[in-house]
């Protein structure tokens, strides 16, 4: 899979394909319904098929630190969005240059002059140029005068109820890992490089992997079961996010303690997958309680791999 930044990076050779747009976080089952649909398109009509997705995301760019939080970092969709088998991803800075472009500049420097999309597939409801004045009608009768076809995105339903980003997000933020599961259609994991921290819990006797997030907010906050891959290792454990407020904590941080492993992973990129919800992030009146529920938890935790499930308190 090719990942393109920016328009600026297209070339002839990327002109003619099947195309669709949107944020794409999470990749989750909805999002992988309109893929399927993008990839059937393009081996009917020979034509290689393009994602195109923004960074920041709009919602961050207008909404800065009030935004929700991601599913998923920008490495981990495009990852997803490679696993899916489309060919291209096109990432466009949604910068104010982009957000002053009009509906007409979208379609022609974009759509016709980029990528000289022959079909594409957007959601009835997608708005884009200045203040959001194009959408999905004027794409169809702007297909009609310049010869691409434009179709509406399938949807796709769990219990009812339409798969999206903010559903996957409300069932995270509420500890419901199954049906977040379920939605995106896979355990919900966070990634990234194990970083240097304050080695508060070699301190403690509870040694932990530093997992850095960046500015990715990660929807779940507190203590959870977890399995924890990469660098060459499978491990169950224990995990704490959050902002530590025992230690004064300024920036949110997930601390992972593998139960079985000895050996140094500063630098190496893990998975942390989340199994089960254990308690709240809270603040104790020292270290020494700290530790007391630490051990707790880690027992606590240690039950549930060995029986599968949480016992309630």
């Amino acid at each position: 899979m090719e990942l393109i930044r920016g328009l600026h990076n297209l070339r002839d050779k990327h002109k003619g394909c099947v195309a669709t747009i949107g944020n794409f976080d999470g990749v989750h089952l909805g999002h992988q319904q309109v893929l399927a649909q993008v990839l059937r398109k393009g081996a009917e009509l020979e034509l290689p098929t393009v994602v195109i997705i923004f960074e920041p995301q709009p919602r961050e760019f207008f909404g800065g630190d009030k935004a929700p939080p991601r599913l998923t970092r920008f490495d981990e969709k495009v990852r997803l969005l490679r696993e899916q088998g489309v060919d291209r991803v096109l990432c466009l800075t949604f910068n104010e240059r982009l957000r002053s472009m009009t509906a007409d500049e979208f379609v022609h420097d974009l759509l016709l002059n980029g990528l000289a999309v022959q079909h594409f597939v957007v959601g009835d409801d997608f708005r884009f140029g200045c203040d959001r004045s194009g959408d999905y009608n004027m794409l169809r009768q702007s297909g009609e005068r310049y010869g691409f076809s434009v179709v509406n995105t399938e949807t796709y339903d769990v219990m009812g109820e339409r798969v999206s980003s903010s559903r996957i997000r409300k069932a995270l933020l509420n500890n419901e890992l199954e049906l977040a599961g379920q939605l995106l259609g896979r355990p919900y994991r966070v990634s990234g490089r194990v970083m240097y921290g304050q080695q508060l819990g070699r301190q403690l006797g509870v040694p932990t992997a530093n997992v850095r997030m960046h500015r990715f907010p990660c929807p779940l906050t507190g203590v959870y079961a977890v399995t924890v891959t990469g660098a060459g290792i499978s491990e169950q454990g224990i995990c704490n996010v959050g902002m530590r407020p025992t230690v004064n904590g300024t920036q949110p941080v997930l601390e992972a303690h593998l139960f079985d492993f000895e050996g140094d992973l500063y630098g190496q990129l893990l998975s942390v997958e989340f199994k089960a919800y254990i308690r709240p992030e809270q603040k104790f009146e020292g270290l020494d309680k700290l530790k007391q529920q630490i051990e707790t938890d880690i027992k606590q935790v240690r039950d549930y791999f060995l029986a599968g499930a949480v016992k309630a308190k």
